[in-house]
């Protein structure tokens, strides 16, 4: 069984720059810093960026133990070289490339960093070398695979469009998304799922109810614990887990190696659940609860409520398929397929209450599934049919990936 904390607490800073446990778990921070904090990179297009700074990492590491196959970088390194200061040099040359205004500070980790490294100059300097050369090669590899491109996308209108929505009413975001090249499928609509339930269809008026009475502002049968679970997982959601995965890290006391696979397996199957969820929500456009509810969802059978609010405020894209229920359906059974099980403990802390840090545990990954979809009805921003379909383009992602990357090379030296 999962258990929750509601209140303030200060524990969580053992996830803080200065107390991580390796390298990576270092640099997964500084990438959050630099993606979202400084960067202002919303959930799913943060994926990407941390996907090419994994994906550095990884190969810079893999180039140096031989132990996985590479993902870009084939070069074999030197064994006698610092993995550490391959994991700096890979990382700041990717985010230094994705984000040339942020240098200065991100120089000054490095110099940090680097001082910090113990062992024989030698094996440091072909260790950066190491570093280096994977962070060129993602970078040229990834040269104009898409990332935000000028796509411009056009809402529709009438019953089922999407429209931009209250409060803010702002235009679509990051459309380049779905159309942008992935990392282990072969095109953005590998996974492209089945249109949304047609507005006259039983599974529709069971979607529109279930959403209207349990994710409103005012809602007579959300209890208090469903509302909190609603708010806790409408902070950033690469922020979110990034704090998780540097915490599985360390209270899985993983090293520097099986740290850096861990990460870019996670971040990338996030990566491409997102571009293939954003592939599904530019391709049909479907309304959200916001603008369904009041309207009467578009059929003369289901009750308007011309003054329903959500619980949270609604993100600005379609509704269809559900994001969080795609990111984290390719996050939850890649964690558990890099530890052997289901049954992880896992921590979670949300920024998102003006009360302090709230906090879950997991000791199963399906647990931790099942609260994000359910959260996203609570908060009103998704109806159950999108949320299963995107928790299943979550998981063909996974699939896909764990199938054919970052497997065990035969005869690794």
């Amino acid at each position: 069984m999962k258990s929750r904390n509601f209140g303030l607490l200060l524990p969580l800073m053992f996830v803080s720059h200065g107390y991580a446990t390796n390298t990576v778990t270092d640099w997964n921070t500084m990438a959050a810093t630099t993606i979202i904090s400084n960067g202002g990179n919303s959930p799913a297009a943060a994926g990407v960026l941390f996907a090419y700074t994994s994906l550095a990492v990884y190969d810079a590491v893999n180039a140096i133990t031989g132990e996985y196959e590479p993902f870009y970088y084939h070069v074999a390194g030197p064994q006698n070289a610092s993995m550490d200061a391959a994991v700096v040099a890979a990382a700041h040359r990717v985010l230094v490339h994705y984000f040339p205004a942020q240098q200065p500070a991100l120089d000054s980790q490095y110099i940090a960093a680097m001082a910090a490294i113990t062992g024989d100059p030698s094996s440091i300097s072909a260790g950066t070398v190491v570093g280096e050369g994977a962070a060129m090669e993602l970078i040229r590899v990834r040269s104009g695979d898409g990332l935000a491109a000028n796509i411009t996308y056009t809402p529709g209108s009438g019953p089922g469009a999407w429209i931009p929505t209250p409060p803010s009413f702002s235009p679509p975001i990051t459309p380049w998304l779905g159309q942008m090249r992935p990392f282990t499928m072969r095109t953005a609509a590998d996974y492209l799922p089945d249109p949304p339930p047609a507005l006259t269809s039983e599974t529709w008026k069971r979607d529109y109810n279930l959403t209207r009475v349990y994710g409103g502002t005012v809602s007579s049968v959300r209890s208090d614990a469903e509302a909190e679970i609603g708010i806790f997982w409408t902070e950033n959601t690469a922020a979110q887990y990034a704090r998780a995965f540097n915490n599985l890290a360390i209270s899985n006391n993983l090293g520097v190696a099986d740290t850096a696979r861990m990460m870019a397996m996670v971040w990338t199957g996030y990566a491409d659940a997102g571009i293939g969820c954003f592939n599904g929500k530019y391709e049909y456009g479907f309304w959200r609860p916001v603008t369904a509810i009041p309207a009467g969802g578009g059929n003369s059978a289901l009750t308007a409520d011309p003054g329903w609010i959500p619980l949270a405020t609604t993100p600005a894209h379609p509704e269809y398929p559900a994001a969080h229920a795609c990111l984290t359906g390719a996050v939850t059974p890649l964690v558990a397929n890099f530890f052997g099980t289901t049954r992880v403990h896992v921590l979670m802390d949300s920024r998102a209450f003006s009360d302090g840090i709230h906090q879950h545990t997991f000791e199963d990954t399906r647990d931790w599934m099942d609260e994000v979809f359910w959260a996203r009805i609570y908060a009103g921003f998704h109806f159950h049919h999108s949320l299963e379909v995107g928790r299943q383009l979550g998981e063909s992602v996974a699939t896909h990936l764990v199938r054919n990357n970052f497997r065990a090379r035969s005869g690794s030296r």
